[in-house]
């Protein structure tokens, strides 16, 4: 069981660093870095096609990554 767990979490890991790699940036600069976020904060910028779907894949990676690494501290 451990070792499954293991397993899924490297899997899970890799995946969420790829995924949040092909992201793209949302502004750039020092001024896009105080402006980008109020602006995140307060939903002016919607996520759009292939960022939406990197969007909702990080959320539910990191969602598993949490799970399994309770599981993993749970069987271990």
């Amino acid at each position: 069981m451990q070792t499954v767990l293991i397993v899924m979490l490297i899997i899970v890991c890799i995946s969420l660093i790829a995924v949040v790699l092909l992201q793209s940036g949302k502004s750039a600069g020092l001024s896009g870095a105080i402006s980008g976020g109020a602006e995140q904060l307060f939903g002016k910028q919607k996520a759009r096609g292939m960022d939406l779907v990197l969007h909702r894949a990080t959320v539910i990676l990191s969602v598993l990554f949490f799970l399994i690494m309770l599981l993993l501290t749970y069987v271990g």
